[in-house]
């Protein structure tokens, strides 16, 4: 039962949040439906698992941006930096997490999910924005291909990545979201690998013969990492 105290507690959290997604929007990483979309999963996951949960996915958040802006110039030329973000990117990368933190509360594996969801977004989005900055090779068949190929890695976004994942599960720790901090982490670190290399593998299938988008491919990736995530719990 939440007392009073807490309620407006959680409502002034919700005025943060409106702040949030008002500077989001003015710094051009999401354009305003995306702002929007963010700030109604933040409610949610604000009334029905806390502030901690939504924490650790500003922290996701956080580190897109970092490594979105990294390099700036030079995927400029390479035709590669992704800028604003869209309703779409937020949807995708982030409604299985939010799910997972509507029952979370009430069940435990769906806490190894949304660990799993954010660890999977995290990993795929820094393996994507740095990795792109090394040669790649095609995940299927390891040939060489041009940076930015759906499907492709590199040793450099697949070990960025990996440490993403860590991070994540490092912060779970902290927050408080999973008491244990071998579990926290063994969730996040392999969850976020495998949902990481479906990323990959469906871009590599399915996203080059256009029979997927990056959306899609995103959502199925997040779920995978969700789903592994409830399995290690």
């Amino acid at each position: 039962m939440i007392t009073m105290e807490q309620l407006m507690i959680n409502w002034g959290y919700v005025i943060v949040l409106f702040i949030l997604g008002f500077i989001t929007y003015k710094r051009k990483a999401l354009d305003f439906l995306g702002s929007l979309v963010m700030i109604i999963m933040g409610i949610v996951i604000i009334f029905s698992a806390g502030i901690n949960w939504l924490l650790l996915i500003l922290i996701f958040l956080l580190l897109s941006l970092l490594a979105t802006r990294y390099s700036k110039t030079y995927k400029r030329s390479l035709g590669e930096f992704e800028g604003r973000r869209t309703s779409k990117n937020v949807i995708s990368n982030g409604i299985v997490a939010c799910m997972m933190a509507a029952f979370g509360g009430y069940y435990l594996p769906f806490v190894g999910g949304f660990i799993g969801a954010i660890a999977t977004a995290t990993a795929d989005t820094l393996a994507s924005e740095i990795g792109v900055l090394h040669q790649p090779r095609l995940i299927t068949t390891f040939q060489k291909v041009d940076p930015g190929t759906n499907g492709a890695v590199s040793f450099l976004g697949t070990s960025v990545g990996i440490f993403g994942a860590v991070i994540i599960g490092v912060c779970a720790f902290i927050l408080g979201i999973l008491e244990n901090p071998f579990s926290a982490i063994l969730v996040s670190a392999v969850s976020g690998t495998i949902g990481c290399f479906m990323d990959s593998f469906l871009g590599a299938i399915f996203e080059r013969r256009n029979m997927l988008n990056n959306e899609h491919v995103n959502l199925l990736a997040t779920i995978t990492g969700a789903i592994i995530g409830i399995l290690l719990i």
